[in-house]
């Protein structure tokens, strides 16, 4: 009887393990903080847990809305009586922090569109957490033609959807009518959250578009915060490649 042939078994592969994430060098972790405070934060649009659940086409009672707060002049007030001295409604901007290069963007966008929010009704209103001598010296800086809201406490940010854990402010605009029927709610880019607060209260009209051809107004602006958006992003990889370059020569 022929000899029974047992077949070898392979030995077992062993799964190819990935290779180790790429450190960034000094050089890149510096430019991308410069580019994170130009272009903002992919994580800015994430809000806290705790921030409540504002819905668009919602109508909000306003009595006791958002708690109260303080505007940069050091008076206290409230958003039901925003929009009860408005003519049509509120657009509330949210931002991080006071004269940093995102919110200085931000702001000023506002600042070069705000005929048309006047000629729609609707007033304009920063609100950060900042204190009211930082809002002070932003708005005077920066010549903002319209008052900034001092929210230490984060009540009237956190009641708009707008509070980044663990205690910051996530970027983003909240528009409400004279009704209290709210028009937009969501985080977005220094530029994006004009865009959006233009959208839906209509400021689109003739005054935009008699300031298409200005430099230094809004669309101006847009450009040039998409021109530094480049440009940190080329800095960011001509980083990379210079820190990827030294530590070749270090090993």
């Amino acid at each position: 009887m022929p000899p029974e042939l047992r077949k070898r078994k392979a030995p077992a592969v062993e799964p190819a393990t990935a290779p180790p994430a790429k450190k960034k060098g000094p050089v890149a972790k510096a430019v991308a903080k410069v580019k994170e405070a130009v272009t903002g934060s992919p994580k800015a649009a994430e809000t806290n847990g705790s921030s409540s659940q504002v819905v668009v086409g919602q109508t909000i009672t306003l009595d006791g809305f958002g708690g109260e707060v303080e505007t940069n002049d050091g008076l206290k007030t409230t958003l039901q009586k925003l929009v009860d001295e408005s003519t049509a409604g509120v657009v509330l901007f949210t931002y991080p922090k006071a004269s940093t290069p995102g919110c200085t963007t931000q702001a000023c966008s506002f600042r070069d569109a705000h005929a048309d929010f006047t000629g729609t009704g609707f007033a304009v209103y920063g609100l950060s957490k900042d204190s009211p001598k930082a809002n002070t010296s932003f708005k005077t800086n920066k010549n903002l033609p319209y008052t900034l809201l001092c929210d230490p406490g984060a009540t009237l940010i956190s009641a708009i959807g707008l509070k980044k854990a663990p205690a910051s402010t996530t970027r983003g605009v909240f528009v409400i009518d004279k009704s209290g029927k709210i028009l937009a709610a969501e985080p977005g880019s220094p530029t994006g959250t004009l865009e959006t607060a233009k959208k839906v209260t209509g400021g689109y009209g003739s005054a935009a578009a008699a300031q298409e051809p200005v430099v230094n107004g809004a669309n101006g602006a847009a450009k040039e915060d998409v021109a530094q958006a480049e440009t940190a992003a080329q800095v960011a990889d001509t980083a990379e490649k210079i820190d990827s370059n030294e530590g070749k020569s270090e090993i």
